[in-house]
């Protein structure tokens, strides 16, 4: 038996193992990507993994916006 196998030119997962999709956004927290980016990585091609991988930092941004927590729940109720 030979490890060739387990040897891929193929790019990996950004996957960190921290799997929570933020309900706004509609990413994963941990890797970025989309419910459907995430679906379907082991069947894209490696220049779609690359395309998404280059995409990737530009998402972050995506999370940064906050709902405004208690103060904004509070002040529903009140308005």
């Amino acid at each position: 038996m030979t490890d060739e196998i387990w040897k891929r030119d193929e790019i990996e997962s950004p996957c960190i193992k921290v799997c929570v999709v933020h309900p706004e956004a509609r990413i994963c927290t941990g890797c970025l990507r989309s419910l459907d980016e995430i679906a379907g990585w082991s069947r894209m091609s490696p220049e779609a993994r690359r395309a998404v991988m280059q995409d990737l930092p530009g998402r972050q941004d995506l999370l940064r916006q906050r709902r405004g927590g208690r103060a904004a729940r509070l002040a529903k109720r009140t308005g």
